[in-house]
């Protein structure tokens, strides 16, 4: 298959979110003054991993989802928050987090100089997802960033892809590849909308769920294997 469109998932497949988490988390919970930061981030990380999957699978909104959960965390160690203040102040720290993988860069310039128009395919917040893309090294090589909050739908939404396809000059969903790790919201995504996919998959972890990707790649160098 000749591709020519590819749209990338950003955390977990070309942005490091675990360690933008943890620095912008330490920030947030060292403002607080709490007593135990480890407590505190071993009880946040797996809740907020599942509220995520919460918003992709409808049971609750972003706007839930944002303001609620430093709330349920400080309530966890029996103290009252304005979650609302919180959430903001969370992500002033992380909007300056712009690590990537090693590689990363690298891959995308690649990439485009054989030509491939590059996207980014992101569930996120727009004032986030825009800060990190600014303060990391791999910006410069996207054509557009298209965050879900601005599109009033998200991955795997096939509403999300078509708000893409509309934007995307000649877009042909034939000659366009999804790129990521996720296989609920981006291979499912890719399932749902009619793009073919590739499951970025660096812990070789088992694909117990629905989504059917194209392709299975475990680094960078199987992907450019696969678009050379």
């Amino acid at each position: 298959m000749s591709y020519k469109f590819l749209l990338f998932d950003l955390d977990h497949t070309l942005l490091d979110f675990d360690k933008a988490e943890e620095v912008a988390l330490t920030e947030l919970l060292m403002e607080c003054q709490v007593p135990d930061l480890q407590a505190y981030k071993d009880y946040y990380k797996p809740m907020n991993k599942a509220m995520w999957k919460d918003l992709e699978q409808k049971r609750l909104t972003k706007k839930e989802l944002v303001n609620t959960r430093f709330a349920k965390l400080f309530e966890h160690f029996g103290k009252t928050v304005d979650g609302s203040y919180l959430a903001e102040r969370y992500q002033a720290h992380l909007q300056d987090q712009g690590q990537t993988y090693a590689g990363a860069a690298e891959l995308l310039a690649t990439l485009r100089s054989k030509g491939y128009r590059i996207y980014a395919a992101t569930n996120g917040i727009t004032k986030i997802q825009t800060g990190r893309m600014n303060a990391s090294d791999i910006a410069t090589f996207f054509q557009a960033i298209f965050i879900s909050e601005a599109s009033g739908s998200q991955k795997p939404d096939k509403a999300f892809y078509d708000w893409i396809g509309q934007q995307i000059p000649d877009f042909d969903r034939k000659n366009c590849l999804m790129i990521g790790d996720s296989l609920s919201a981006d291979i499912q995504g890719g399932n749902n909308a009619g793009i073919d996919s590739v499951w970025y998959n660096p812990h070789q972890l088992v694909n117990s769920s629905k989504a059917e990707p194209t392709y299975v790649v475990s680094n960078y160098q199987e992907l450019l294997e696969i678009l050379n």
